[in-house]
């Protein structure tokens, strides 16, 4: 495949992840019921996070193996950081009542902070070492 489309898709992937994550965290501010996230349009919001982190993490594989592993020492805080915004994620739309609001508002809060600092490395490549 061209890595120039692979790389067209997994940007579309990226921009798709970062609107529903906007979106998605909206629901914890109106609409929310006993410390859930608003309900009513939680299907579309998991398909799309769901679509949209599947296209990231299998783009993002076949580019590195098209570049045969050689990465830059950034990409390993990328990975960290990806894993990040991930786990925060499932911490903030856990369908767990014990999971306060505001636990809840956090775990979205650090999954932005955390895909904000994703695309900076992405934009910066910093060196390391």
């Amino acid at each position: 495949m061209n890595p120039t489309l692979l790389a067209s898709i997994h940007l579309v992937g990226i921009a798709l992840l970062f609107v529903v994550i906007l979106l998605r965290g909206m629901t914890l501010f109106k609409g929310v019921e006993n410390n859930q996230s608003n309900q009513s349009s939680r299907k579309l919001f998991v398909a799309l996070q769901h679509s949209s982190l599947t296209i990231v993490v299998f783009t993002g594989i076949a580019l590195l193996v098209m570049k045969n592993f050689q990465v830059e020492t950034w990409f390993y805080a990328k990975v960290v950081l990806f894993l990040v915004m991930v786990s925060s994620l499932i911490k903030a739309y856990k369908k767990d009542e014990s999971i306060l609001l505001v636990q809840r508002k956090a775990g979205w809060g650090i999954a932005l902070v955390a895909f904000v600092a994703i695309y900076g490395l992405v934009l910066v490549k910093p060196v390391f070492g």
